[in-house]
């Protein structure tokens, strides 16, 4: 006969098994998300940025019922939307935009409160956009080389133009200044319109800026484009050669954007996040949508962003040293 201890055990063992007990725990995250997601965003609503997130995100919500809320957090050269995402609880319930200009500012400035490596877990990239250079479009500029041939005939009486200091554009043009060896000065805007405008009064002789920027302007001829900033051309732009073609190998500025999350956030999460965010990016109509707004989808693994993050921060420090830019 068995023992009464042993009766006891069985019968425990019995219970534990009837009501689950002894089963394996359902993973933590397997129902996220179970609330709306935020996502901080450190530029104003309205522009291209916030524009790209609000068309992925709203794709998201029709295809699964998962809700965001866009949080807008401008100021501060991205510092501010950055500790936002920084101090938030690794639960998959704070994201943040992330791009190269978090790997420009990692090397600009001297001290920054966040790493842009360290603090924040990589989901996936969202759009990537070849920088450009645009002139008046009833100027003599036509091209790269007849830029050079203007500027070396008479140094210094050209000038260049790009939104503020510390920004992709506006290092991209210091970068094309020191490949020509020019002494143009680089001429600081507030924003793309008045950029646009000056170029298009040729108070500015060539602007860097996007697509995105340059496009109503370029639809009507007040401007005219002599070059991309990408390794090839453009789809955006097939018949606009790219600095290296014009001669000039080695220039190649592409920005890029995408999505983080704070470090520790579960691989669980990231991944359905990701996984999302590659099934809407792949939608024909949202190739469409980001080609009328001068981007290209840029569909990435988690992994393949960290890559490309980790190599711009090392890039854009050579080019900010060389220059010597740092703030």
């Amino acid at each position: 006969m068995p023992s009464s201890s042993m009766s006891r055990r069985r019968f425990a063992i019995s219970t534990l098994l009837a009501t689950g007990g002894l089963l394996p725990a359902a993973p933590a995250f397997a129902q996220y998300p179970t609330k709306p997601i935020r996502i901080f965003l450190p530029f104003a609503a309205g522009g291209i940025g916030d524009i790209t997130f609000r068309l992925v995100t709203a794709k998201i919500t029709e295809r699964t019922g998962m809700q965001f809320v866009i949080e807008n957090r401008p100021g501060a050269g991205g510092i501010t939307s950055a500790m936002a995402g920084k101090t938030s609880a690794p639960d998959g319930y704070s994201l943040l935009q992330v791009g190269n200009s978090y790997a420009i500012s990692a090397s600009l400035f001297a001290t920054l409160p966040y790493d842009v490596v360290k603090d924040f877990k990589a989901v996936s990239t969202l759009a990537q956009f070849d920088l450009l250079l645009a002139t008046k479009g009833s100027g003599d500029i036509g091209s790269v080389a007849r830029l050079v041939e203007m500027d070396r005939a008479d140094p210094g009486k050209l000038n260049f133009g790009a939104i503020s200091a510390g920004s992709t554009q506006n290092i991209g043009a210091e970068m094309f200044k020191g490949l020509i060896g020019s002494k143009a000065p680089v001429v600081p805007f507030k924003s793309s319109p008045e950029l646009i405008n000056a170029v298009q009064r040729g108070d500015v002789d060539v602007g860097f800026d996007y697509l995105a920027a340059f496009a109503p302007a370029l639809s009507d001829n007040q401007l005219k484009l002599i070059a991309s900033a990408g390794e090839t051309r453009s789809s955006l732009t097939p018949d606009t050669p790219t600095v290296i073609e014009s001669g000039w190998p080695g220039y190649v500025v592409t920005s890029w954007n995408g999505v983080a999350a704070p470090a520790g956030t579960p691989p669980e999460v990231v991944n359905r996040l990701n996984r999302e965010i590659s099934l809407v990016l792949a939608l024909p109509e949202m190739k469409e949508r980001f080609e009328q707004l001068g981007m290209e989808p840029a569909i990435s693994t988690p992994e393949g962003m960290a890559e490309r993050l980790q190599a711009d921060v090392v890039r854009w420090r050579g080019v900010i040293t060389k220059l010597g830019l740092h703030q």
